[in-house]
């Protein structure tokens, strides 16, 4: 139920806990860490089962809302109820500086896997975006228009750039959980 759900998101969120196969399950460990909720409800629960939960989506009601992926050039993907949404990672706002510009797609426009799609212009850079999934563009964030500095503020959030259908879900399994997202950045820096 709603305590699934909360272990689950909780598990998640620390990117490690759930176990894919025929035993699912939760990580104490790793709920503990993130719980929403006080200790005392975690400790008598050391295995949970997950049966409506896969081990890349999040018990969210009627949705199935997946964890953020990303690809090697700085894109992210969260889907829900089949669309993604895609933007650009921390690391590439931080990297590209203060944007001051942003080219997107029309709606409707259909992209495969790494087309590019749009750009990026900041201060000091520019820099083209690419497509982390094949699908028709359903929606793309107006409000970048008259404030590109959104992507600076908020790139997980309010900065994110446009919505795609999933064509093909398979493509999610090529991209990057956010652990693996974050060793490769830092395989990049050494």
């Amino acid at each position: 139920g709603a305590t699934c759900g909360k272990m689950a998101a909780a598990a998640r969120a620390v990117g490690r806990g759930v176990r894919s196969g025929a035993s699912r399950w939760c990580s104490i460990a790793a709920v503990y860490a993130a719980a929403p909720f006080p200790a005392a409800v975690l400790l008598p629960v050391y295995r949970m089962p997950l049966r409506t939960c896969s081990a890349r989506t999040i018990c969210t009601g009627s949705s199935l809302l997946s964890a953020r992926k990303f690809t090697d050039k700085h894109e992210w993907v969260s889907v829900e109820n089949s669309i993604g949404t895609v933007g650009i990672s921390n690391y590439a706002q931080e990297a590209l500086g203060d944007v001051v510009y942003c080219g997107l797609p029309e709606v409707g426009a259909k992209l495969n896997k790494s087309d590019e799609f749009g750009a990026l212009e900041s201060v000091k850079a520019a820099s083209e975006l690419y497509c982390p999934l094949t699908g028709k563009v359903t929606e793309i964030n107006t409000a970048l228009a008259d404030n590109p500095g959104l992507i600076n503020k908020s790139c997980y959030e309010d900065g994110w750039l446009m919505k795609i259908t999933v064509d093909i879900p398979a493509e999610l399994d090529e991209l990057m959980n956010e652990d693996a997202y974050e060793k490769y950045i830092k395989s990049m820096e050494n």
